[in-house]
């Protein structure tokens, strides 16, 4: 997943189906690349729909979460996040580049 410029509420409208349509394909265990690297800012009504994510990504048991965040500022409260809706149960790797990600998924 990739987040570019400014991202709203609205944006998740779409792409909850086609991410759900991804989920259904994949397997236990299986590992998420989260692109921060362009975003400038994210509206705070966009966490349920963040929320609704990691949910529907631990139902189908995932195991890892790369994300790539380039300046910690960006962080935007995915670590809090996680701590709640993935408890501990999904790996979470944070790299500053998509060059050292890619690094995990290869």
């Amino acid at each position: 997943m990739r987040y570019v410029g400014t991202v709203t509420a609205a944006h998740f409208v779409d792409s909850l189906a086609v991410f759900d349509g991804f989920l259904g394909q994949m397997r236990p265990g299986f590992s998420v690349l989260v692109d921060l690297s362009g975003l400038d800012m994210m509206e705070l009504e966009c966490v349920p729909h963040l929320t609704e994510i990691m949910d529907r990504c631990k139902a189908c048991g995932i195991g890892t979460v790369v994300r790539v965040i380039p300046d910690p500022s960006k962080d935007i409260g995915f670590n809090i996040l996680s701590l709640i809706h993935y408890r501990g149960e999904v790996r979470i790797i944070t790299c500053e580049t998509l060059v050292e990600a890619e690094k995990y998924f290869a």
